[in-house]
């Protein structure tokens, strides 16, 4: 017999509000907003969340995805939007992506650097949001580099260009933005990750982990995803193709 809602909602949101943690740092699926704290896809997709099972929402901002996880140790969420990376899969539960994001580089008009390999190099400093999913993914590829973290991926822009760094590591969105947006950049073609953008919840919750991996896929399948991502005016972003449920 399939779970019930109400016994799906008890198990994904145990106080009765669906909490969801919506990371501000990631500028292709959340935005601050005055009125709500924050709009985008991710919003959209937590509110037909809470929706589908009748759950109030209460939307727990943080500026980037590396604060999120630590929230687990306060019990200050109950869904989460974030990037796929082993690991904070130690830690939380996540569904298959919904999203791909390219992880690149900003460079300076002039830079020598052609494709992002070239940038594992001795003297070579790149500035990154830490915690980020692409600090976790240079962290563990980088072997000559060096990481210089700021507490977010606008801050991290402003280090580069303020001190004369390499390059900014970021979604490839995000950095497109900031390239129109100053003279003398430009961004790399290639990117050094795929980053694949799922939903997780706390912990060992079986029944919730199921229901949310099977929302996650029904969003994608009916074209809930492509058209937040239009109405977002998110271009260049990919919908993940269909995943099973792995138990």
């Amino acid at each position: 017999m399939a779970p019930s809602d109400a016994s799906v909602a008890a198990a994904l949101a145990p106080t009765g509000v669906l909490r969801a943690a919506i990371n501000l740092g990631n500028v292709v699926l959340a935005r601050s907003d005055l009125i709500e704290g924050a709009a985008g896809v991710s919003v959209d997709l937590a509110r037909e969340l809470g929706r589908r099972l009748g759950l109030p929402l209460e939307l727990v901002i943080y500026r980037t995805g590396g604060e999120i996880i630590p929230g687990l140790a306060h019990d200050a969420w109950d869904v989460a939007f974030l990037a796929v990376e082993p690991e904070r899969a130690a830690l939380a539960t996540f569904t298959a992506p919904y999203v791909f994001i390219d992880g690149t580089y900003l460079v300076r008009e002039e830079a020598p650097f052609i494709s992002v390999a070239e940038l594992d190099a001795p003297g070579v400093r790149i500035a990154v949001a830490e915690g980020a999913a692409y600090d976790l993914a240079l962290t563990r590829q980088l072997r000559l580099a060096t990481l210089v973290r700021a507490p977010t991926s606008a801050a991290a822009i402003r280090q580069f260009q303020a001190h004369g760094l390499e390059a900014a590591a970021g979604i490839r969105p995000r950095l497109v933005q900031a390239a129109a947006a100053a003279t003398g950049l430009r961004v790399l073609p290639d990117s050094f990750s795929r980053i694949e953008q799922g939903m997780a919840l706390p912990g060992d919750r079986p029944l919730a982990a199921r229901y949310l991996w099977d929302f996650v896929e029904a969003v994608k399948a009916n074209g809930f995803v492509e058209d937040a991502l239009a109405r977002h005016a998110q271009n260049g972003v990919a919908v993940a193709p269909p995943q099973a449920r792995r138990d």
